[in-house]
């Protein structure tokens, strides 16, 4: 499954908001091809972890490495490192002004410097591979938020990542639209994508998974496969957090 050095090594991180500890020395690998699922309660440290692995949250104390190399401060250094992270927020940050394609195509055209005829023909691959390949000359508004939100996922995608965060990537969807972005991201978690995803989607954590990760007031509380977890959670906040969103 997962061979050689990890690709993302957490390293005794420590995260401090003022007199607040967001992040208590958490330390965590994650290998190549393998997908890590986030859960806990709110306010737990869940999208500052996975905010931290891209530096867009930068850390207190601690180390993390991505493929083998600290994370950058700043600079040019820390833009590759950012094409080489996919990251899909709640919000789909997706620019109003510009057509679908012309959103998923503006990275690897400006960062990467590819030309935008092979751009294009990528891009236009991607949101067929997302499902919205007809919708790429319409512009964000026109489209659900489940499409958007799959729109962010494909230009993610269009830099060629070596690893996607997903920081609950469906919790500002209507229900009925969370699972065709779950299901895009269960066929990339199939294809071998590293994937870290926070996310409050149990089935998609039973499922897809790797291993789920449990955080509580900071700390990394469990770490285990799925059926392990959901099956015999060993920590008392786990089997407390587990029976009140598993009983409705």
């Amino acid at each position: 499954m997962t061979t050689g050095e990890p690709l993302i090594v957490l390293d005794s991180v420590n995260k401090w908001f003022g007199p607040l500890h967001v992040l208590d020395d958490v330390s965590l690998s994650v290998g190549r091809g393998e997908v890590v699922v986030v859960i806990g309660p709110s306010g737990s440290g869940k999208s500052t972890l996975c905010r931290a692995i891209n530096r867009l949250e930068p850390i207190s104390s601690g180390t993390i490495t991505f493929d083998g190399q600290p994370l950058p401060a700043e600079g040019k250094a820390l833009a590759k490192l950012r094409s080489e992270v996919g990251m899909v927020f709640q919000s789909f940050n997706l620019f109003a002004h510009k057509t679908i394609l012309e959103n998923v195509t503006l990275g690897p055209v400006k960062v990467r410097k590819e030309k935008p005829a092979a751009a294009r023909e990528r891009g236009l691959a991607l949101l067929d591979r997302v499902g919205i390949a007809n919708q790429a000359d319409k512009f964000p508004a026109q489209l659900s938020g489940g499409q958007q939100q799959r729109v962010a996922i494909a230009r993610a995608l269009a830099m060629q990542p070596k690893a996607m965060l997903f920081d609950e990537p469906t919790s500002a969807l209507d229900p009925e639209m969370v699972g065709e972005v779950l299901d895009v991201m269960t066929s990339l978690a199939s294809e071998g994508m590293t994937m870290v995803v926070v996310t409050h989607e149990m089935g998609f954590a039973r499922h897809a998974a790797n291993r789920v990760i449990f955080m509580a007031d900071g700390q990394l509380v469990e770490d285990a496969p799925p059926a392990e977890f959901f099956a015999n959670p060993r920590s008392e906040r786990a089997r407390d957090f587990l029976s009140k969103i598993l009983t409705h």
